[in-house]
């Protein structure tokens, strides 16, 4: 089992740039796939970023490709997504997740994953 703990958020302008960490905690000696998800009022969670254990893969949705980077350190204690060129259809809540998987695993969906942190509020102002 793990805990997540999201920080980060806040009020950017559209255009500029934000830095969301996620703290992992717990089993780390295990290997989760893991994922940035947002969700805006009345829409579902979507995923934005997606990263194997391993960190050798990783995913983008096309409505952030070539904006949003995720990484972890290597330690991997702490996951980022680095938000840049924001636009104000990125406001929504974002939440780290966490599912025990082997370390290549890529999961773009939110349905599989086990664990989530609180989430984040980013807000992009136009």
């Amino acid at each position: 089992q793990v805990h997540l703990e999201e920080a980060g958020g806040g009020l950017p302008q559209a255009g500029g740039s934000q830095r969301l960490s996620c703290v992992v905690s717990g089993r780390t000696d295990r290997s989760y796939a893991m994922g940035w998800f947002r969700q805006a009022p009345g829409k579902e969670r979507e995923v934005v970023a997606a990263i194997s254990w391993s960190g050798g893969r990783t995913y983008y949705p096309d409505s952030v490709k070539g904006r949003f980077t995720i990484s972890r350190d290597n330690s991997k204690i702490v996951m980022y997504l680095q938000m840049n060129n924001l636009k104000p259809e990125d406001t929504g809540r974002y939440y780290c997740g966490a599912k025990q998987a082997p370390p290549d695993t890529l999961i773009v969906v939110p349905s599989p994953y086990d664990y989530w942190g609180q989430g984040t509020q980013v807000t992009v102002s136009s």
